[in-house]
C-alpha cells in the first residue's frame, strides 16, 4: 500500500485538472458545432492524461539525478529526492508510461481519423511523439529545455494551441476560429503556474543551474511577467465571451474572475516568493474551472 501511495504522488495528481483544461474547453466547442463524440472525448482526456503524467515522472527523474530537487527546494518533496523510489525504478516507470502513451494516442487517432483523413492523421501522429519528446525533454537531458528558460514557450504551445485547437480538429477535422482565443486562455494561465512554480523555485533553481525565466527576470520582474499572463488571460476570455455573445449566459465564466483576481492580488502583496506554494493549486484549479464554464457558457445558446 506504501509503494503505491508512492506512485501515486510521484505521478502528482494534482496537475491532472490543469492539464485536461483545453480538452475540456475544445469538447464544448465541438459540441456546439455538432462535432462531439463520446469515444473521442474519452480517448482525449485518457491520452491527455497519460502525457502529463509522463511528464511528471520524467520531470521528477531529470530534476532528481541531476539534483536540481534538494534541501533548498520549498515544495513537496520528489520521489527520487527523497529516496523512496531509485532513478532505476523511474525509468522504468517512464519507458511504461511511454508505452501506455502512444498506444492511447494510437487510438485516438485512430478513432477521430480512421483511414480517410491520412494527412490529419499524420499531423496528429507526429504531434503526439512531439507531445511525448517535449514531456520528457523538459528536464531529462544535457539540453532539457527547462533548464534553458523555454518551458513557458512549451507550455503554452502544447498546454493552450494544442490542447485546445488540437482537440477541436479530432472532432471537426477542421480548425474554427472559434477555438483561438480559448486556446490562448488555457496556455496563458497554464504557462502561469509554471511561472508560479518557478518564482516560488528561485533559489534552488539558480544554485542548480536551472535558468528558467523566473530565474532570468529575478523576483520582481517575475511577479511582473505573472501578472500580465493573468491579465491577458482575462482580457482574452472577456473578449471572447463579447465576440461570440447571443445569451446572458454565455458570461457564467466570470464567476472564475473571483479567484483569479484574488490570486492576482496575493501575488501582488507577495514579498516573498517561497510563499507562493499554496498559490500554485488555486491558479491550476481556477483554470480548470474556467475552461468548464467558458465551455458551459458558449454552450447555453438561449
Amino acid at each position: 500500500m506504501k509503494n503505491i501511495k508512492l506512485w501515486i504522488s510521484a505521478m502528482r495528481l494534482r496537475t491532472l485538472p490543469l492539464s485536461i483544461s483545453g480538452i475540456i474547453i475544445a469538447s464544448s466547442l465541438a459540441e456546439y458545432n455538432g462535432f462531439f463524440k463520446w469515444n473521442i472525448f474519452i480517448l482525449a482526456i485518457l491520452t491527455t492524461i497519460s502525457f502529463q503524467i509522463l511528464s511528471n515522472l520524467a520531470n521528477d527523474y531529470g530534476d532528481g539525478v541531476k539534483g536540481t530537487d534538494n534541501s533548498d527546494r520549498i515544495g513537496p518533496e520528489r520521489a527520487i529526492q527523497s529516496g523512496e523510489i531509485s532513478p532505476e525504478s523511474m525509468f522504468s516507470a517512464i519507458k511504461t508510461c511511454i508505452l501506455i502513451s502512444i498506444v492511447l494516442a494510437f487510438m485516438l487517432i485512430f478513432s477521430a481519423f480512421g483511414v480517410n483523413h491520412f494527412l490529419l492523421t499524420l499531423i496528429f501522429f507526429l504531434l503526439g511523439i512531439a507531445s511525448i519528446v517535449a514531456a520528457i525533454r523538459y528536464t531529462v537531458g544535457e539540453n532539457a529545455y527547462g533548464y534553458n528558460g523555454l518551458g513557458d514557450v512549451f507550455v503554452f504551445l502544447f498546454f493552450g494551441l494544442v490542447s485546445v485547437i488540437g482537440g477541436y480538429v479530432l472532432y471537426a477535422k477542421q480548425i474554427d476560429h472559434v477555438v483561438f482565443l480559448p486556446a490562448c486562455v488555457i496556455g496563458l494561465l497554464s504557462v502561469g503556474v509554471l511561472n508560479l512554480n518557478n518564482m516560488r523555485d528561485m533559489v534552488s533553481d539558480e544554485k542548480s543551474n536551472k535558468i528558467t525565466l523566473a530565474v532570468r527576470f529575478g523576483a520582481a520582474k517575475a511577479k511582473v511577467y505573472h501578472l500580465t499572463l493573468i491579465v491577458l488571460a482575462i482580457f482574452l476570455s472577456l473578449l471572447f465571451g463579447l465576440l461570440y455573445y447571443t445569451s446572458i449566459y454565455n458570461l457564467i465564466f466570470i464567476i472564475a474572475y473571483i479567484p483569479l483576481i484574488k490570486h492576482f492580488i496575493t501575488v501582488y502583496k507577495n514579498v516573498n516568493t517561497m510563499l507562493l506554494d499554496s498559490e500554485l493549486k488555486k491558479l491550476a484549479l481556477t483554470t480548470f474551472l474556467l475552461a468548464i464554464l467558458m465551455g458551459i457558457g458558449h454552450l447555453l445558446d438561449f
